[in-house]
């Protein structure tokens, strides 16, 4: 991939964790799916966060993307807590999240679909879809397949569509949830090199909530959760 990231170093925080909780506030009783969580996340790096259904992931990922705000303590962007920030502005501009099942238009084609971003904000058509074309190119797509609906690919070819996607709007930060969990081996296999690509070379922040143990023992960090609470494998140990 062409390195379109130069002005961003490795190894700056984007994102931190400072001590956040969220809660749950049922008619009967509460849960606490996050529990005074505490983590810091750099640009260069490729982080995997695991654990068992129900151990708070998704919530944990959903305040990463500024879906909520924490109950008790702040998700950070570059020293500016997300409950101070027009949420709206952060989730088009600053990071895009990739999903298990795609969340692909199905009456746009390849191209249009990884334009999206950009014809959202604004970007004039014939400038968002070359960007988009570049993207498709970089992670894989060939050119006779962006005239395609996402039906007539194959589950890997739709996730680096929507891979693209994520990277035409620029983004510090990449999110991903259970990006390989609808795919076969060898297609798992290239979207968790895509995105190892993006944080190495490129200095994306990548964070992957995965039950995949193979794409989490790529990570350069692997964070476990278990009842809300956070904690860090030794990337040495890596995991089961």
């Amino acid at each position: 991939m062409e390195n379109v990231k130069d002005t961003i170093c490795a190894g700056q925080e984007v994102l931190r964790l400072d001590d956040v909780s969220y809660v749950y506030k049922g008619k009967y009783r509460q849960v606490r799916a996050v529990d005074h969580a505490k983590a810091s996340f750099v640009t260069g790096k490729v982080y995997a966060i695991c654990g068992k259904s129900g151990s708070g992931k998704t919530t944990l990922l959903s305040l990463l993307a500024g879906l909520d705000v924490p109950t008790e303590g702040d998700v950070l962007f570059e020293g500016k807590s997300t409950r101070c920030m027009n949420l709206d502005r952060y989730r088009r501009d600053d990071l895009s999240v990739i999903y298990q099942s795609y969340n692909l238009f199905p009456l746009l084609n390849v191209v249009e679909n990884a334009s999206y971003p950009l014809e959202l904000r604004g970007v004039q058509t014939s400038v968002a879809r070359s960007r988009a074309i570049e993207k498709l190119l970089a992670v894989g797509l060939k050119e006779e397949q962006f005239k395609s609906y996402p039906n007539m690919l194959s589950g890997g070819e739709q996730q680096r569509v929507a891979i693209a996607r994520a990277l035409t709007a620029d983004p510090r930060i990449i999110l991903a949830d259970e990006p390989t969990g609808n795919l076969d081996v060898e297609n798992g296999n290239i979207v968790t090199d895509i995105l190892l690509e993006l944080a190495h070379k490129l200095n994306y922040c990548v964070v992957i909530v995965t039950h995949d143990n193979a794409m989490a023992n790529k990570a350069d960090n692997i964070l476990y959760m278990s009842d809300g609470r956070l904690s860090k494998i030794e990337s040495a140990l890596k995991v089961d």
